[in-house]
């Protein structure tokens, strides 16, 4: 592991004056998926919190996300009034708007008459921008690299017009690396500068951002967006999509129907580097479904994916056509499809029993019971969340457990050649991060205090093979009569990681550590600001 040295006392000292404030204030349209690489904002794991939200609370559960925050514009003016720019024409004591700037005295009933025929005519529009940033102490065993320090620092940008609704959150990044050749955090796209190479200058920078720029209807919607989906009731482990891969540019539409949630959507997906020329030539897209049915305590989801290799085919983003079927009318050399089911059960609101059943592939159901090559490419999860919500002299506690176990068999997520239809972005999978033939455990216990003060402790038990068969790009043969024998881990090692975490949430500041211990050791320390 890279050592914290004496110079992180300075930034220890920085995090100190950064305890200031007494409220957190969140503003998106979207319930929106973690950023633990990058993008972090004053919230630590909202995504999870949300998913506390669904086990103690009552109400349906649906379980496709990002998904929208229905009181972003009922509670506007409230969370994000205190923003640096800040303009709303249906709030406050004025109206500005076509020209018109109004103000009534108390008691001038004629005046605020024509106020409110004004307000009924006039658009809702309102707008809030922030600066945001914060500076960072990064270093890990696996990364062979020391970041100190890691500046970021951007514009967060939120509000609506009538039925649109649109968040950005747009940063530079600056960071100074102890390796000779720095390795991407993050796992984007990192440009770094040779100090031979640039005239004496020598740095490390790069550029993130994800935006959701939608248009709602009563029960549709329709979202423009640069983001990570997370389908499932899984926090750490879904194995279709989640919530930990890459991000990429998508378009989608959720349709809400009574009990009934149907989300579908298009994806632009990168076989390689963000800089590549090869990008230009060779094309990789997503498209997927999602439907969700919640009956009382339970919800059954069914989720199928199409991932097409220079073969755009747009009709497959109609929500009502089977992609598991439509597959079929296309050559198998340029596309790749997955079916997945999964079941939640909420329990007293004070438990979720869940689980997640993930086909790739199979030649029969026989296939899936022997189980013994690689015409069987299926992945399984379950999983437990338990949390209560309670208070101690006045002071509100959430608090709760997740435990998580996955297992990904040999070849799920590849294709039949490397490079074209694997059910990857920029080489990492969509789905569960472990990848092909890997085995994960995961438990959690966390806490938050007064929606300020947040702590956890995660525990990790993994596993990954080392054979062929173990990688996104390891390739399968084209024809079903070549039954390649598979083995499950053969040889893996066991790795365990513990993970205590701490946060602080203010108004306008923020602090958060997080320490990996024993198996891929690593630290994470982070102040932060939204102003």
């Amino acid at each position: 592991m890279i050592l914290v040295k004496s110079r992180t006392y300075a930034f220890t000292a920085l995090v100190a004056t950064t305890l200031l404030s007494t409220q957190a204030v969140a503003g998106s349209p979207v319930i929106g998926t973690e950023h633990s690489r990058n993008l972090r904002t004053l919230e630590m794991a909202p995504m999870l919190f949300e998913y506390h939200r669904q086990t103690v609370g009552e109400g349906r559960q649906f379980f496709a996300y990002p998904q929208r925050d229905t009181s972003f514009i009922r509670h506007f003016a409230e969370t994000e009034g205190k923003a640096l720019l800040y303009y709303d024409n249906m709030r406050g004591g004025a109206i500005s708007g076509h020209g018109i700037d109004m103000t009534c005295h108390d008691g001038d009933t004629a005046c605020v008459r024509v106020k409110n025929e004004l307000q009924t005519k006039l658009p809702s529009i309102a707008i809030a921008t922030s600066v945001v940033g914060g500076i960072d102490y990064r270093g890990g065993e696996t990364l062979g690299d020391t970041i100190w320090p890691g500046i970021d620092g951007g514009v967060y940008l939120r509000g609506y017009a009538d039925s649109l609704e649109f968040v950005l959150d747009a940063r530079i990044y600056d960071e100074g690396h102890s390796a000779s050749y720095p390795k991407s955090w993050d796992r984007e796209f990192l440009e770094f500068q040779k100090e031979e190479n640039n005239s004496g200058m020598e740095y490390t920078s790069y550029a993130r951002y994800r935006t959701h720029f939608a248009f709602n209807y009563d029960w549709i919607r329709v979202d423009l967006a640069r983001d990570v989906l997370h389908w499932g009731p899984g926090y750490y482990n879904n194995l279709t999509l989640n919530q930990f891969a890459l991000p990429y540019n998508m378009l989608s539409v959720d349709l809400q129907l009574g009990p009934l949630h149907v989300f579908s959507f298009y994806g632009d997906l990168r076989i390689y580097g963000s800089m590549s020329d090869k990008n230009k030539d060779e094309t990789r897209n997503i498209f997927g479904h999602r439907y969700e049915l919640a009956v009382g305590n339970a919800t059954f989801g069914i989720s199928e994916l199409t991932i097409l290799y220079d073969n755009l085919k747009p009709w497959l983003f109609v929500p009502t056509v089977p992609l598991f079927m439509e597959k079929g009318n296309y050559s198998e050399s340029s596309n790749n499809g997955a079916l997945a089911m999964d079941f939640n059960y909420r329990l007293f609101n004070t438990v979720r029993l869940y689980t997640e059943f993930f086909l790739d592939d199979m030649e029969s159901p026989i296939s899936l019971v022997k189980n013994d090559n690689i015409e069987a490419k299926w992945a399984w999860m379950a999983g437990l969340q338990a949390g209560h919500d309670f208070y101690l002299k006045g002071h509100r506690i959430e608090a709760g457990t997740i435990a998580e176990y996955a297992r990904v068999e040999p070849y799920v997520y590849s294709h039949f050649i490397k490079n074209t239809a694997q059910m990857a972005h920029l080489g990492y999978p969509l789905g569960n991060q472990g990848g092909p033939n890997s085995q994960t455990i995961d438990w959690t216990v966390y806490g938050r205090l007064d929606k300020h003060i947040f702590a956890s402790v995660r525990n990790t038990w993994f596993w990954k093979g080392t054979d062929y068969g173990s990688a996104v790009n390891d390739t399968t043969p084209h024809h079903n009569h070549m039954k390649i024998s598979k083995k499950f881990l053969d040889g893996a090692k066991m790795q365990y990681s513990l993970t205590p975490a701490i946060s602080y949430e203010g108004q306008y500041v923020s602090f958060m550590g997080e320490i990996t211990f024993i198996d891929d050791r690593k630290v994470y320390l982070r102040a932060g600001f939204k102003w």
